[in-house]
C-alpha cells in the first residue's frame, strides 16, 4: 500500500466520523463495543469524563485513556497527537488549568473545524487546534511538558519519524504517554494488506517490540508499558464477526481468532531526560 494512498484513505475515513456523526461502534470499526454502550467506558474513561467535555468531542475512537496516566499538572503545556474532535485535549485542559495550555494537532480538516468550534463555543481559552501531520508537527522545538496520543501513531506510515518529532517538541524533562494498538505476531496477509483494516488501526500496527524500539531510538529514556489489554473474538459484536467472515472468506475461524488475538492495546510512557541523548543514534553521529 502506497503511503500517500494510505494517508488519503485515513483522512477520508476520519472525516466521515465527523460529517456522518459516527462513533467507533459497529459498523464503523472493530472496537467490539455494544451499540448501547459508550465505547469510551471500555477504554478507561469514566462517566464523569464523558460528561465533562462538550457534546460532539467524544467520538469513541481511542484505545485507552492517556490523560489519566500522564500525571498532568497545573500550568503545563500539553500536546495531543491526532487530537480528533478534541476529547482528550478538553480533558487535559481541565488538568492543566487556566495557566496551562493544550495544543491539538490533527491532519483532518473536519476534525480541526469541529474541535475549534467546540472550544470557542464552550469557552476553552487554554486550548488550540492546529492542522498538520504528526510526522511533521507544526510546533516549535521544546514546547511541550507532556505529549499524549490515543490510537493514532499506528495510522502513520512513518512511526519512527513521529516519535522523533515528539522528542523534538518536548522540553528537556518532558514526558510521553501514548495509548496505541500493537501486534504480538504478524497479521494474515489478507488483513495486513486491507486498506480498511489500516484505517481501523489494525493493518498499520507494528509488532510490540518494534514499536517500543522506535520510541527508544527517537531518544526517549525510561520507555515502559504501563498498561496492556489483549483482544479476542468474544469481545467483538456478532455483526462485526459476520462482516469479518465475509470480508476474509479465505480465513478460517481459527485464523480469525489468531488475528484478533494478535492485537494488543498498550499504554506506553517515555521521558526526554534533561541530560539524555539528543537523538536515537550512536554517539558518533550525536556529537559525543
Amino acid at each position: 500500500m502506497d503511503s500517500q494512498d494510505i494517508k488519503a484513505a485515513v483522512r477520508e475515513r476520519y472525516a466521515g466520523f465527523v460529517t456522518h456523526n459516527q462513533s467507533c461502534c459497529p459498523p464503523s470499526t472493530p472496537c467490539g463495543c455494544a451499540a448501547e454502550e459508550d465505547p469510551s467506558l471500555r477504554l478507561g474513561y469514566g462517566n464523569q469524563d464523558i460528561a465533562a467535555v462538550p457534546d460532539g468531542a467524544n467520538l469513541g475512537l481511542g484505545c485507552g485513556n492517556p490523560v489519566a496516566l500522564a500525571s498532568l499538572q497545573p500550568g503545563e503545556t500539553v500536546l495531543d497527537l491526532g487530537s480528533g474532535a478534541g476529547f482528550d485535549a478538553f480533558l487535559a485542559s481541565k488538568r492543566v488549568g487556566p495557566e496551562g495550555h493544550v495544543i491539538g494537532v490533527d491532519m483532518t480538516p473536519q476534525m480541526i473545524e469541529r474541535a475549534t468550534t467546540l472550544a470557542k463555543t464552550h469557552g476553552y481559552t487554554n486550548v488550540e487546534f492546529r492542522l498538520g501531520d504528526i510526522e511533521s508537527l507544526p510546533v516549535a522545538d521544546g514546547t511541550a511538558d507532556a505529549i499524549i496520543s490515543n490510537c493514532v501513531v499506528n495510522l502513520s506510515t512513518d512511526k519512527a519519524r513521529v516519535f522523533r518529532e515528539a522528542f523534538r517538541v518536548l522540553k528537556p524533562g518532558g514526558r510521553l504517554m501514548v495509548s496505541d494498538l500493537v501486534l504480538v505476531r504478524p497479521l494474515p496477509t489478507e488483513v495486513a494488506q486491507d486498506m480498511d483494516a489500516y484505517g481501523a488501526c489494525i493493518a498499520g500496527a507494528l509488532l510490540k517490540t518494534d514499536y517500543l524500539a522506535a520510541i527508544e531510538s527517537a531518544g526517549f529514556d525510561g520507555v515502559a508499558v504501563v498498561g496492556e489489554r489483549r483482544y479476542a473474538l468474544d469481545m467483538f459484536s456478532p455483526e462485526l464477526l459476520e462482516a469479518a467472515r465475509q470480508r476474509y472468506p479465505g480465513l478460517s475461524a481459527e485464523d480469525l481468532e489468531a488475528a484478533a488475538g494478535a492485537v494488543l492495546s498498550i499504554q506506553v510512557e517515555g521521558t526526554k531526560t534533561k541530560t539524555g541523548r539528543a537523538c536515537g543514534c550512536a554517539p558518533s553521529c550525536c556529537g559525543g
